[in-house]
């Protein structure tokens, strides 16, 4: 009950940020259902009409359903930019098949005697179409549509990764600051959203020669209600554009109390962390928060703004272990222990920089350096796996993964399995919480402030020693979860812009972002 009455005051207290979230999400599905029923039906008559067109469109419209959510969106940004456009063409391009497929189905699958009747009557093959086959094809075809709006619902939910709004902004921001409610608040609604419009497509098909009509009238009016919207909120002054990711915006140390601290007033767009880079790359976004040991800095000639007023608690990175792991093997601990300040922050970034531009291997990058620094480092292990590593989805939490990885197998007896790519802290320590994961690198700022997120943290000085011991007690005493040593780089929070434009604007600290 307590939690009910919790995820309704969290509901009232955002009400307005999540009815423009949902109006968002809507604008996207249905402008691009739009778009993907008149394209699409319009192919899947064509090619009923010429069966050697059929094999080639269904497979190209098969292949774009394969082609995962978030590389698309990632191919389509350095051309369409970020924001709404390339959204619509994404969903557009994932409706299209259930719509093409089911119209063609529909068509071909109508009995031959019908048409011939129809023919037979003085029919032309327009009015065939038109009077026979398009009708006995509808319960098919608004199949085809229905699915494409259920389709459309989810997949627009990672349009928010390239700051286009909608539903997903709620969802991935509590998959990443580990809050429920925002999560529900985010899925609740789109899962309503879908049930609705099927309920209601479903109510249209038996009603089809009654409400079609209406429908498509319907349907323009949304349109232009959305698109209004949308062109209503577009910024039109010289503003900043901030591009961050969902943890950023949310979290304890993040944009909320950051643009406080500072008196901000950037116009913020929500996105996937390597997205984010790219977007800055192309000059779609001004600022962004990055992490002061990343390897993109230097690749993308970046500055690093000063945080002048001390606001970004330490990150030191440090291996996270159950403990039940370490007591069933010991061995473990003295391993790892061993890169105790073994990595500097040039190192790290160094590391980051031959992964991310340089595309090199990432076992190779991680094996090299641990050469470097003196250990003896043996082949891969064969076999089923003692220890599961996990890792968060960014390149230096990649590489982390690696070297615990070289390290345990060359200095214990065990085997280890890696699982990369969680996508937020919180899907990674509620495996390693669960036994799913046994070990994966976490930051102590993250711990205190993502994690552990305790209401007082004045009383916590923002130095490594301080912030580290207080988040080692506090994981061993809640969760049975053990803090090892430091790996002695700090992977802070840092703002950054690209470096001509800061220099244009005479931007060198985050004090100076207030002025403009």
């Amino acid at each position: 009950m307590e939690s009910i009455e919790q995820f309704l005051s969290f509901l009232a207290s955002h009400r307005a940020e999540l009815l423009d979230q949902i109006v968002e999400h809507l604008g996207l599905t249905l402008i691009s259902l739009a778009v993907a029923s008149g394209i699409g039906i319009s192919l899947g008559i064509l090619i009923s009409k010429n069966s050697r067109l059929a094999s080639p469109v269904l497979g190209f419209v098969n292949a774009l359903q394969t082609i995962p959510s978030v590389a698309l969106l990632g191919f389509l940004l350095p051309f369409l930019g970020i924001g709404v456009v390339p959204a619509i063409v994404a969903l557009f391009l994932y409706a299209l098949l259930p719509i093409v497929r089911n119209t063609y189905t529909g068509i071909v699958e109508i009995d031959p005697a019908i048409k011939e009747a129809a023919v037979g009557m003085g029919m032309s093959p327009r009015q065939v179409l038109i009077k026979v086959e398009i009708p006995l094809a509808m319960p098919i075809l608004f199949a085809g549509i229905r699915t494409a709006f259920v389709i459309n619902v989810g997949v627009a939910t990672l349009c928010s990764l390239i700051a286009a709004g909608g539903l997903g902004e709620f969802i991935f921001r509590g998959l990443s600051t580990n809050n429920q409610y925002m999560i529900l608040a985010g899925a609740i609604p789109a899962a309503i959203m879908a049930l609705l419009f099927d309920a209601l497509m479903g109510y249209i098909q038996h009603h089809i020669y009654q409400l079609i009509k209406p429908l498509v009238i319907g349907i323009i009016v949304i349109f232009s209600l959305v698109t209004t919207y949308q062109l209503l909120n577009t910024n039109t002054h010289h503003q900043l554009i901030g591009g961050f990711p969902s943890e950023f915006i949310e979290r304890g140390d993040g944009y909320v109390d950051l643009k406080e601290t500072y008196h901000l007033d950037l116009e913020v767009k929500e996105m996937e962390i390597g997205l984010m880079y790219q977007a800055v790359k192309n000059k779609n976004v001004d600022v962004i928060s990055g992490f002061s040991t990343d390897g993109r800095i230097e690749g993308f000639n970046l500055t690093v703004l000063e945080d002048d007023k001390n606001y970004f608690p330490p990150y030191h990175a440090a291996p996270l272990v159950r403990k039940s792991t370490l007591e069933k093997y010991p061995e473990v601990k003295d391993a790892l222990n061993q890169l105790k300040n073994k990595i500097t922050d040039k190192e790290m970034a160094s590391m980051n920089f031959l992964v991310d531009e340089k595309k090199l291997d990432i076992e190779k990058v991680g094996r090299d350096f641990l050469a470097k620094k003196g250990f003896q480092i043996s082949a891969s292990k064969k076999g089923k796996a003692d220890i599961i590593i996990g890792s968060k989805n960014f390149t230096e939490s990649f590489i982390l993964s690696h070297i615990f990885k070289l390290i345990i197998e060359s200095y214990t007896p065990y085997t280890c399995e890696l699982k990369l790519g969680f996508g937020g802290t919180k899907l990674l320590f509620d495996a390693l919480n669960t036994g799913a994961v046994d070990i994966y690198p976490e930051y102590t700022g993250t711990g205190l402030l993502v994690i552990l997120k305790p209401e007082e943290t004045k009383d916590i000085i923002y130095e490594k020693e301080a912030v580290y011991d207080f988040v080692k007690k506090s994981f061993s005493d809640k969760y049975q979860i053990e803090w090892l040593q430091p790996l002695g780089f700090n992977n802070t929070f840092a703002l950054m812009m690209r470096q001509q434009q800061a220099n244009e604007l005479g931007i060198k600290k985050i004090s100076d972002l207030s002025d403009h």
